[in-house]
């Protein structure tokens, strides 16, 4: 099976019950959440674990490397069961961190690997520790305080015809922090025709359309040029946003919901084409304006308060990728 899969393996379980509520991880299918900008807390203590305890599985091999898993056959396990199976040697892992992770997922029935993210060296950096995510994903606090090059095994009872029951062995790879806001070096010569954005001091973009009207081509325009990983077209970004209709009517905003929005730019992600195309190309810590025109928006249909064949204008702010 592929590698990406065994995060759509592990969201499905996990979405079906949070028994597992990683349901943001290897394959990216987050593109419609939106997940809390409190990732800023320092708090690096421990968390309560709420979960049962798998045995009879150990774990060997080079910390960092991908581990030798084994346990006896055919095995029984149940949502909500953990064990960590290697203690890491790298940083210690805190609240607020964004994580990256191998994973192995292996059946229990006879010991088979299902899928793994190691050959191709495709981690899970879907794993973001604020705290709203640990209060909603009991297996994200079994990360907390855990060192790096720690390995974990997650047990994933499915309830669909097959039965299906496996282990999913994560290895906590890498840490990171997103950025709150666009950090990077202001652009100069933006076109003096183009809306023109205020920040307050928190970030949150304001604007003055500037006369600008509807438009047939999309305009992408960088505001602050970041120094981060160039958004491909097959990462998800984590950003910041306002929408506005060119009669300067905000629509949407994540800033008021002290939110973030991780935007699947790949060509089956669930938003619009005119962030795919705006953002593709882009740099983490950018900030960049959209002015998209209706058919790479919601077209000929009424959204929201969107009347239809609106052009939309976007001010967005790009605080990580994976």
């Amino acid at each position: 099976m592929h590698s990406q899969k065994i995060t759509a393996l592990l969201r499905s379980a996990l979405a079906a019950g949070c028994a597992l509520a990683m349901c943001a991880t290897l394959a990216g299918c987050s593109n419609s959440s939106s997940s809390s900008s409190d990732s800023s807390s320092k708090d690096s203590s421990k968390q309560t674990v709420n979960m049962d305890q798998i045995s009879g599985i150990t774990a060997t091999g080079k910390l960092g490397e991908k581990p030798k898993v084994t346990f006896k056959t055919p095995m029984t396990v149940q949502n909500n069961t953990y064990a960590v199976l290697q203690k890491g040697n790298g940083d210690t892992i805190q609240k607020g961190d964004r994580v990256c992770a191998q994973g192995i997922a292996m059946n229990v029935k006879d010991g088979s690997e299902l899928m793994s993210s190691w050959e191709k060296n495709t981690p899970d950096c879907s794993i973001l520790l604020s705290d709203s995510n640990l209060k909603q994903i009991e297996p994200y606090k079994a990360m907390v305080g855990q060192k790096l090059n720690t390995s974990i095994a997650f047990g994933i009872n499915d309830s669909n015809s097959a039965n299906t029951s496996y282990i999913l062995v994560y290895t906590l790879v890498s840490k990171s922090k997103d950025l709150t806001r666009a950090e990077g070096d202001k652009v100069a010569d933006i076109p003096a025709l183009l809306p023109k954005v205020t920040l307050a001091k928190d970030g949150k973009p304001s604007i003055d359309m500037n006369g600008q009207g509807s438009v047939d081509k999309q305009i992408t325009q960088t505001l602050i040029k970041g120094k981060g990983t160039k958004i491909t077209n097959s990462m998800t970004a984590v950003v910041k946003y306002t929408g506005w209709t060119t009669d300067g009517k905000q629509f949407d905003s994540s800033w008021d919901k002290n939110t973030t929005f991780d935007a699947d730019v790949s060509s089956s992600g669930q938003i619009i084409q005119g962030w795919k195309d705006g953002l593709i190309g882009q740099t983490v810590g950018s900030q960049v304006l959209l002015v998209i025109p209706p058919d790479k928006g919601y077209g000929n249909k009424a959204t929201g308060s969107i009347p239809a064949n609106s052009t939309l204008v976007f001010v967005v702010d790009i605080l990580a990728a994976y």
